[in-house]
């Protein structure tokens, strides 16, 4: 999949009210410099991206996860939920992009002994899931229990918190957090 770079600085440039002129003086490049990114006939490295993204300001992450001319999709085929993360744990999320979204929503699989790991995941906002199959212990602070199909989980991300997969079978859990943070 080819980044229309040129595109999205151009859309990022007039949504902060920046001329190409007023956006070069705060990066420190040239107005020619600018006007080549946006029109696609020159590719910025990775270090003058950062810099002239800094004169806006908007980070790299926040760039490329920018979908300028695609609509908020409200609807999703199973093929269309994105791998992100592989191996004895798999984390498909509902949706590709989520700029402009305050949610996040996955459908978890954990391979039978499939651990987050011995270091507590801990991070901003709030999660909840409920387990489809399969058995799961969770681990928030001090507290653990072992959730079973159509029992549920809600906490503050900020505590220290851990999934393992116990017995036999997959477990496989529908989740949401907010802020997406995952």
């Amino acid at each position: 999949m080819s980044i229309d770079i040129g595109g999205r600085l151009r859309y990022v440039r007039m949504r902060h009210n920046l001329s190409q002129r007023e956006l070069a003086k705060r990066a420190g490049v040239t107005n020619s410099t600018i006007s080549l990114i946006e029109s696609n006939q020159t590719n910025p490295s990775v270090g003058a991206l950062k810099r002239i993204l800094d004169g806006i300001p908007i980070g790299l992450s926040e760039f490329f996860a920018i979908e300028p001319d695609a609509p908020l999709k409200a609807f999703y085929q199973a093929e269309e939920l994105v791998e992100i993360g592989k191996g004895k744990i798999s984390y498909l999320q509902v949706g590709d992009n989520l700029f402009a979204r305050s949610l996040q929503i996955l459908k978890e699989r954990y391979e039978p002994g499939a651990d987050t790991g011995r270091v507590p995941l801990v991070h901003e906002g709030e999660e909840g899931g409920v387990v489809i199959s399969g058995r799961i212990e969770v681990t928030v602070g001090s507290e653990r229990r072992i959730l079973g199909p159509g029992d549920a989980y809600y906490f503050e991300s900020r505590r220290p918190h851990r999934f393992r997969c116990i017995g036999p079978v997959p477990c496989e859990i529908v989740s949401a957090c907010t802020p997406p943070t995952f």
